[in-house]
This record gives C-alpha cells, structure tokens and sequence, in this order.
C-alpha cells in the first residue's frame, strides 16, 4: 500500500432503459429479446431516433457500454425494408472487423432474412470477392481495403456505391495523427464516388470518451455531426489504482523497474486465478513481460501457453488463434501493445494491469475498460515507469481522475498526404476544372498543375486524367510515412515469423539485434536493405538489445514567429536527418548495460514541422553557466519536454521528438526543437506553439517536485546524461521560459500547477 499513490472505486450503475421505438420491426425486436435485450438503453435510443431524422451521429460511451447496436439496429431495420439498401462498416482493424461480423452473422441468422454479411479484406477469397460485389448488403472492412481494393475498382462495386445508405466508422478515436490524416482524405474519396453514383450516405460513428468527439468526426466527414454522450449503460464496481514503484536509489532518483512491478502486481493476480490482460508501451516490452509470466507459470508447474503476447508483427493466423483462446478461456493472461485496447471481444477479464501511462488519459480508460463487463467486479492498475509524464500522473491524480480525455489531432490537408489521395482520387476519376476536393483549403488547381508537370496527370479539355501505368493507392500506406515493411525470416526453420514497419527498422533489426517473439529469441544476421528483409536464427541468450539514434534538424521555412524578452517562440517546417549509432545489450531482470556494438547503416531524413524555442544571445553567461553546461541544460530540457507535450496534443510517445543545440545554426542561439515524427506533420507543433506556456509550467511542475538531486529518468533524465548542474539548469531555462511575457496559456480543465517564484530557491528535496 506504500506504493499505491491513489484509489479510486467506481460504484455499479444502473441501467437507463427505454422501450424498443416503433420504428423498429418488429421481426428484429423480437430477435433481441430472445437474446435478452429486451428494451434499449437510453443512448441507444437516442441514436435511431437521430439517424432516423437523416443525420449524422458520433456516439461516445465507454466500453461495453452496447455501441455495436446503434449501428447494426438501423442498418438491419432498413435492410429489412428496402431489400436494396447498402451499408460500409469500416473498422480500424482486421481483428475487430472479424469480431463484429460474427456478432452481426448471429443477428442475421436469427432473422431469417435474406441480407448477406460479408468481410472484405487481403484474407478474402478472389472467388468469395465477386459473390461480395454483387450481392453484399453489409460490407465489413477497414480503411486499408477501402483505401487500395474498394475505391480504386469502383466499377465494379456499382450496385454497393448507387445504394449506399449508411456508412458506420467504428473506434473513431483511434483515427487521429497521420492514421487519422489519411481517412480524412479516404473518406473525401468516398463521398467524390458516392457523388458520381448519385448517392449520400449516413454516417454512424462511434467512439472512446475524448474532449472533442464531433469536432472530430466533422473534420473526418466534413459534414455536421451530432454527438451523443448520455451514456445509459449499467456498470459493475470497478477499482482504478495508480500504483508507483519504489525508489532504489535515492540520489540517482531511480526507482523500481516497471517491467519487475508489472509483473509481480501480475502475477499475484495471475496465482489466484483472475484472468489479465496487461498492456505494454511497445513491442520489445510486450515481449520480455511475456517471457517473465511465462517463467513464473512454470514455477508453478502449470503450462506456458496460459500466457500469450499479442501485438503488431505477429502473423494474421497466430492473432486469431489468441484471440479465439482468450475468448475459450485458454489463455489466462495476454499481454498486449494498444492492439487490444479495441473493442475486440476477448472474453471475460478480471484484471487490466498498464505497464506505463499510456499516452493519452482516453486510452488509460480504454485500458481500463478491457477488464470487467456490464456485472461483478474487477480492477485496473496503473504501474508508473519512471518517466516524466508518468510520475507526472500519480503525482496528480485529481489530474487524471478529474479532467476530460484529451483531444485527438489530425491534419487532412497535411501536403504530403494531400496529394497522395489526390493521386489516387484522379486515378478514380478524373478531376473537372474548378471542382474542390473536400474542404481541402490548399489552392487545388496549382496541386493539380504541380501533377501535371510532373506526368502524373494531364489536362484535357476541363478535365484532368490519370496519365501513368502505376496503380497510386499501392504506394499509399495509411498507417505510417511509408508503404514498406520489413520481413523476418528464420533461416533455421526457413519461415516468415514477423514484421516490423521500415521506419522502426533500423532500431529493431539491425544486425546483430536480439529479436524477440512471443519470448523466444532470435538475432538478426543481416538487415538486407535493399531486398527489405531481415535474415535471423533463434538463440538462447540472457539479454536484449536496444538501440541510440541520432539526430541533426535544419529549418527549412518560419510559418509563426514571435519575439520575448525570455526568447522567442516558432514553428515551422524543418528537415530531420536521423541514424543509428549504437545498441545496447540489456539483461533481462536486472536490466544492466552488459556490452553494446555499433550500428552501420545510412541516414533516414523526413520533412516535417516543428516548434522551437530560442534564449537570447549569449544567454549562458546571464545564467552563470558555461557552453558545456548550457548545453546538458538544453539536453535536460529537452528530455522533459519530450515526455511532457504528448499529454497536451494527444499524441503517442513516438509521435514527438525533440532536438537540443547549445547553437543553432539557424537561429544562432541556444535551442529546443520538439517536432512531428511523421512527414510533412499532423499539427502537433503549432498545437504546442499555442499552448507552450502551459506545457513549460507542467515541466516546470514535474521537474520541482522530483526528489533527485542532480537529474533523474523521472525528471530530466540521469545526471550522468545531463551533468551534475543539468537539472537547476533546466529549472532555469524554465523560469526564463515562462517569464516571457505574452505567450498565451492553454486551459485545460483543473488549475495548471504552479511554479515556485524562483527556480533557484528551490531544494533538492522539494
């Protein structure tokens, strides 16, 4: 209980319900009472009645709250009016579209009704294809097929896209940043070709608990949307604890590792037979809690396979082999990235364990919501790492517990986004002159010559025509800057046990990296660059590796500027060189440093924006300091602002970075650069340009409050990295920050905590 830093129970609710509408027919309703749904819950029935008025809708409950009914009620009940009709459901992923079709396969069949389900997507048959174009009255996919195998073969999807009534966009929350960037666009496309077969579909959205669900779902549909958020759900009792582990070392401000108390807080519940899902911040994490689970179980003499990982680069068939275990109760423990943290059925689960904050307060809740259905009990668990931002949120719990979920962030009209979809618009359609695309604010016709002048379009008449053999939707990945993957391959067992995305690449399949899948181990022989593959063979050693980039930033163009007696604030687009250098291998359990290598492989630039902030010339001798240690201040500062920012832009850990140079060579003065990690940018820095006097007093918070002396992970990192005055430094150039007077402050709900009247009165032990 020492560790335990808050506890919240959160009492049973019970259920608002209302009678079935009239509306509805009366074949479906009496359906659902034999299934034991005999009335709705209050926003179910707000929903149809909305939708029935022709509008359209974003729902925002918490999980297993019955989001699945307000799209598959209308969907049904019109299809068994008009025979005709047709319905999109598009689903972030593979797994929860396979989950929901079997959930919808039981409604119909229960119906008796002739209304054909089917799920399109790269699994799908060529001969089961055809049968789904001609006659598919619900076609289930995700963004990825409708994106490269719907749209750009529209002709012979006519009889789907002259009928289209509703289109059902499920885990809405999911599409923020570059992924939410891209459907935006998917979605300009879909309308363009609805528009050309003479229809206008509904939209019907559904999502996690978020600060801005209909400006989100407007900015994605570009279209009024009315949020419905009175959830009428009941609850069992839940128990959310925030959970610290100890320090172990007090001058060093090191405490516990995350990976050892996630997996006792585990297994203690694991022991006493309560089935957990746990939840990891990255793949590599997932894979050693695997193998410390599976360790434990065979102390107990019980078999390994009780516990499975879970998570991207994993093959399709060993996904739904978990999955389908979970939901057989086969499987007693899973340990997941955010994979799971869709509202993919997974059975019965006592225990949600997070090794880490996961990012953002609405997928904390997510989380959370994996654990416990609508009766009994069950409890999350928080295990903060020592990060800044996680320290942050046990150290503020009103914070956590008190404020709404943030708000997700994307950019349609990012360029480098823009005119990918355009392309692959074009190819769809030929554009006319004077048509827009969306409410693309972009001047249009000079995207459309600047195509034409690079072949890929040419203008006839007043039209505008694909003119290249290349198919554009295949070169278009709407999950990442790039289309490509790397392949892994056994060279023992001559098989394909993974992939991972070619960004992450050069970070997690280097040569001689330790490769982990579902606890065994492989290391990579060579990563073939060229033939995107990555040559490996399974060992058994006692550690992992992970890698150190590096990184130089260039300004490219100033899009705000702002000048301050504390300094000036910008953003703008700049371009980002990183490599890897180095790797380290970490031992498992005691997690030391037991010998590194070095890393050989060329530089990766992307063009992206980013904020910066600048301290006057020479700012080092007003603050006592010499280069050196101006620039492990600088460093210091830019660590904390790393962890911070993610809490106000919404944004995943690996969506910012920041970059510190004691002399700029473009403003010529000491800087902090924090950018988007994604070509071109999602939104993130002018975000922060915005709100950065809100964010500097958050660091300013997080780094006062630390108990370390001279520099920590859960402040601005250890001493060793940012030097013995790295810390007061950072205080410093905080304090100079937040003196610059003007800058305007964000709001976000609760009193932003304050800072001490001078950083230099501030104690270590403060």
């Amino acid at each position: 209980m020492e560790k335990v830093r808050d506890w919240k129970v959160l009492p049973p609710r019970e259920a608002k319900v209302v009678p079935f509408p009239s509306t509805i027919d009366p074949r479906l309703a009496a359906i659902l009472k034999t299934k034991g749904i005999p009335s709705l819950y209050s926003h179910q029935a707000t929903t149809l009645e909305r939708i029935a008025e022709g509008r359209n809708v974003v729902v925002v409950t918490p999980t297993s709250s019955g989001k699945t009914l307000c799209y598959n009620l209308p969907v049904l009940n019109d299809l068994l009016s008009r025979p005709d009709s047709r319905s999109l459901f598009l689903f972030p992923t593979k797994a929860l579209s396979a989950d929901q079709v079997d959930e919808l396969h039981g409604l119909v069949t229960a119906l008796e009704a002739d209304i054909k389900t089917f799920t399109f997507d790269g699994d799908t048959p060529a001969d089961a294809r055809r049968s789904i174009r001609a006659a598919g009255h619900i076609v289930v996919t995700n963004p990825d097929m409708l994106h490269s195998g719907i749209l750009p073969h529209h002709t012979r999807w006519t009889r789907l896209f002259e009928n289209l009534r509703y289109v059902v966009l499920d885990e809405l929350h999911h599409y923020r940043g570059v992924f939410g960037s891209h459907l935006a666009n998917v979605i300009r496309r879909l309308k363009r070709i609805c528009r050309f077969y003479g229809s206008s579909p509904q939209f019907i959205c559904c999502s996690a608990t978020i600060a801005n669900p209909g400006e989100l779902a407007s900015r994605l549909l570009e279209e009024p949307v009315e949020v419905i958020d009175q959830n009428g759900a009941p609850s069992g009792e839940k128990h959310f604890i925030l959970y610290n582990p100890p320090v172990v070392n007090k001058e060093l401000g090191i405490r516990r590792s995350v990976l050892k108390e996630t997996r006792d807080v585990t297994d203690r519940f694991l022991s006493r037979g309560c089935p957990s899902i746990v939840f990891a911040r990255s793949r590599l994490t997932v894979e050693v809690l695997v193998t410390y689970l599976r360790e434990s179980m065979r102390r107990r003499h019980k078999s390994q396979d009780l516990i499975r990982g879970y998570r991207g680069g994993y093959l399709p068939t060993e996904r739904r082999g978990i999955e389908q275990a979970l939901r057989d109760g086969r499987v007693m423990g899973v340990v997941s990235t955010n994979a799971l943290e869709l509202g993919i059925d997974i059975g019965s689960l006592e225990v949600a364990v997070m090794a880490g904050y996961p990012g953002t307060v609405a997928s904390a809740w997510q989380q959370a919501g994996r654990a416990g259905r609508r009766q009994g009990s069950s409890v999350a668990i928080l295990v903060a790492s020592s990060t800044p931002l996680d320290q942050y949120m046990v150290d503020h719990p009103d914070y956590f517990f008190g404020r709404s979920p943030e708000g997700a962030t994307l950019n349609p009209d990012n360029l480098v986004i823009l005119i990918s979809h355009v392309k692959c618009a074009a190819y769809e359609l030929p554009f006319e002159d004077g048509e827009a695309f969306g409410d693309c604010h972009e001047d249009f016709s000079q995207i459309l010559q600047f195509l034409e002048e690079h072949r890929v379009l040419r203008h006839v008449g007043d039209r505008w025509h694909w003119m290249t053999d290349v198919y554009p939707a295949g070169d278009v990945s709407l999950r990442s800057a790039s289309t490509d993957n790397v392949v892994i391959h056994d060279t023992v067992n001559d098989r394909v046990i993974g992939e991972v995305d070619w960004g992450s690449a050069p970070e997690i399949v280097h040569d001689d990296a330790i490769y982990l899948h579902e606890s065994r181990q492989y290391q990579i022989e060579k990563f073939d660059l060229e033939g995107k593959r990555a040559l490996a063979h399974p060992v058994e050693v006692d550690y992992y590796t992970d890698a150190e980039v590096k990184t130089d930033i260039k300004v490219l163009d100033v899009f705000q500027e702002e000048e301050r007696d504390g300094g000036s604030r910008a953003h703008g687009e700049v371009a980002v060189t990183t490599i890897p250098t180095i790797y380290k291998k970490i031992r498992f359990h005691t997690h030391e440093n037991v010998g590194w290598g070095q890393i050989h492989l060329p530089e990766q630039e992307i063009q992206t924006t980013s904020f910066w902030f600048s301290y006057g010339v020479d700012h080092h001798q007003t603050l006592g300091v010499s280069l050196e240690q101006m620039g492990l201040g600088l460093k210091a500062l830019a660590n904390i602002l790393r962890h911070v920012v993610p809490l106000f832009v919404m944004g995943e850990r690996h969506d910012i970075r920041s970059v510190a140079m004691v002399q700029s060579p473009f403003t010529r003065r000491s800087t902090v650069y924090i950018y988007d990690n994604h070509p071109g940018g999602v939104g993130f820095s002018e975000k922060i340009y915005d709100g950065c006097r809100t964010i500097f007093r958050a660091a300013a918070d997080i780094v006062t409050r630390c108990p370390c002396q001279d520099g920590c992970p859960s402040c601005v990192g250890p001493s060793l990295e940012v030097g013995e005055q790295g810390k007061i430094t950072a205080l410093n150039l905080l304090e100079r920050a937040l003196d610059a007077s003007g800058l305007p402050t964000l709001q976000p709900p609760g009193s932003p905590p304050k800072l001490p009247a001078s950083a230099a009165e501030v104690s270590p032990s403060t």
